[in-house]
């Protein structure tokens, strides 16, 4: 995949983001119980510190520096520690401010990948976190599709979310 096409596609699919948070709107976004306890907004900040992560180890790989260590502590391993680590840290935040750092994280995320070498993008080997994964616009949304569109829709037709 070329750099432009990989730009192309994570800018539809912040597009296609934006018009669902748009269709949420902000009067909702601190309704809990879209996936668990959590809001739309704890579901918002909660994509883009796993971002940010993805963010820094593009940089890194784009100037041929090691991985940045974690922003988390180190005694917490699994996923769901650090998803609590991150809520708790970032929950207080109001929903502009959360909205605002997931925009500007997004923005990160495509300059780190304008700055890659071309080539990188075809070697989905060069990527270990993503266990694989070819390198588009899709996968690196892949979390929010798999995980947590289906519940951001369902609130926002009025049904129960699934989890």
């Amino acid at each position: 995949m070329r750099r432009t096409e990989l730009v192309q596609e994570l800018n539809s699919e912040q597009q296609a983001w934006e018009t669902l948070l748009a269709e949420i709107g902000h009067d909702r976004m601190e309704e809990a119980g879209v996936a668990g306890a959590w809001s739309i907004k704890d579901v918002v900040a909660h994509l883009t510190a796993w971002r940010r992560r993805t963010v820094g180890r593009l940089e890194a790989m784009a100037h041929g520096r090691p991985e940045p260590a974690h922003e988390w502590p180190a005694a917490l391993h699994e996923d769901d520690e650090i998803n609590a680590w991150f809520h708790e840290r970032d929950r207080d935040k109001s929903v502009r401010q959360t909205l605002d750092e997931s925009r500007g994280v997004f923005e990160q995320l495509v300059s780190a990948i304008e700055k890659m070498p071309e080539d990188s993008l075809d070697h989905p080997e060069r990527f270990p976190w993503m266990e694989g994964a070819p390198v588009t616009g899709a996968t690196f949304f892949g979390h929010f599709h798999n995980e947590h569109e289906a519940d951001m829709r369902a609130r926002l037709s009025g049904q129960p979310a699934r989890s």
